[in-house]
């Protein structure tokens, strides 16, 4: 049975939009009628639902779309294939655990205190240094040593 995209929509919980763009990316793929409509076969909830997962787990879209890549593209994940592309994922979600414990035992100290400490705030950025190691919030992922201010000559 082909499921129409409103189908799709309302049993995956997911806006057409979002199936027509996972569709663009290649997580998902549809054929057409002879009115040119899309009409995915029911399987397609087993992978948007991985795809759920992997997003859940915090992993981009490019690395779920490369972990579909391992899986039937004419049928839903059997137990050892969902086990085996699961496993693949563990380290990322450990690695997101660990982060998330950091960022919860750092973040009292800072949010907490109020006064955002400049002697002892680890996310204190004098002269703007931490623009050199690239975009996003890692002064809190690396649990480092707070910075010296920089010296003035």
């Amino acid at each position: 049975m082909l499921l129409t995209i409103g189908e799709l929509s309302h049993r995956a919980g997911l806006p057409p939009a979002t199936l027509r763009y996972y569709e663009e990316i290649g997580l998902i793929s549809s054929t057409r009628s002879a009115g040119r409509h899309r009409r995915y076969p029911r399987w397609t909830l087993r992978r948007l639902a991985v795809v759920t997962a992997g997003q859940r787990v915090g992993l981009p879209l490019a690395r779920i779309r490369e972990s579909l890549a391992d899986l039937p593209t004419d049928r839903a994940p059997n137990s050892a294939e969902w086990s085996a592309l699961s496993a693949s994922w563990r380290s990322h979600v450990d690695a997101r655990i660990a982060e998330l414990t950091t960022l919860r035992d750092n973040l009292d100290g800072c949010v907490g205190c109020g006064c955002l400490s400049l002697d002892r705030c680890p996310l204190y950025n004098p002269g703007d240094e931490a623009a050199a190691e690239g975009p996003g919030a890692r002064l809190l992922r690396q649990a480092q040593a707070p910075r010296a201010a920089p010296s003035t000559p």
